[in-house]
């Protein structure tokens, strides 16, 4: 294999990653020669994940990134890294009229918050490498609005705008930072009810490809920002969504 295609000898860091989107990115990068260390909230699920890669040296990290001192002591214990994958994701569809102080502070929380000060953590720790990939998983719900989607489109939007401003601010270090915003993905979060049948085969209709995402779509492109063949893409918000935006 082509050495700019490949993740041998790279460390890199997933969080949310018990699950869903997170533990194929994983995974992926793990097959592909990736050291990859994962975090997420749920220990037993961590280490299913962990058992699931193929080699040695992976480490698992249980983590609340939603909590400061959770924040400070996972980065303290990161060796230096090649790159990080932040992925955090909830579906809580709520009119703004019924929005509670307590949903908005969570939601920020963990879709924006969170990275941004784990990101600034691993900076003061000196834990990325000159020439390391962040890539942020953001929404095409930044972009394209729904009814309901109100508090969740306004923190991936802000999250998209710390990613160009973080880009343009870690660019002398040629350090790259990239927003990939998926559609709909077919992930436990659908799965748990949070949205009816219904309501998914009235959205389905909106997807030329006539199917939702898959954690392994947005995975692959995971493989690409964290592999040396993306050195020159930076501050770049990447629509992958099944074409989705396009109607």
């Amino acid at each position: 294999m082509d050495p700019l295609f490949g993740l041998e000898h790279k460390n890199i860091l997933v969080t949310g990653a018990s699950s869903g989107i997170g533990r194929a990115v994983a995974e992926m990068l793990a097959n592909q020669g990736a050291t990859v260390m994962i975090t997420a909230r749920n220990e037993e699920r961590l280490e299913a994940v962990l058992q699931s890669l193929p080699n040695d040296g992976h480490h698992f990290f249980c983590a609340d990134l939603t909590m400061d001192e959770e924040v400070k002591k996972l980065a303290a214990e990161m060796p230096l890294l090649d790159g990080i994958v932040l992925n955090a994701g909830m579906v809580k569809t709520v009119p703004v009229q019924f929005v509670k102080r307590e949903d908005l502070d969570y939601m920020f929380n963990l879709m924006l918050h969170s990275s941004i000060l784990l990101v600034q953590q691993l900076l003061k720790n000196k834990k990325l490498k000159p020439g390391a990939s962040v890539c942020f998983i953001s929404s095409v719900a930044s972009q394209k609005i729904t009814i309901g989607n109100a508090i969740y489109s306004a923190a991936k939007g802000a999250l998209n705008s710390f990613t160009k401003s973080l880009a343009l601010e870690l660019a002398p270090k040629q350090i790259r930072v990239n927003a990939i915003l998926p559609g709909m993905v077919q992930t436990a979060i659908l799965d748990s009810g949070a949205v009816s049948d219904e309501q998914l085969q009235i959205h389905l209709k909106n997807y030329p490809l006539g199917r939702f995402g898959q954690p392994q779509d947005i995975a692959g492109l995971t493989v690409y920002l964290m592999a040396d063949v993306s050195q020159w893409m930076t501050g770049s918000l990447i629509v992958l969504d099944g074409g989705y935006t396009l109607k």
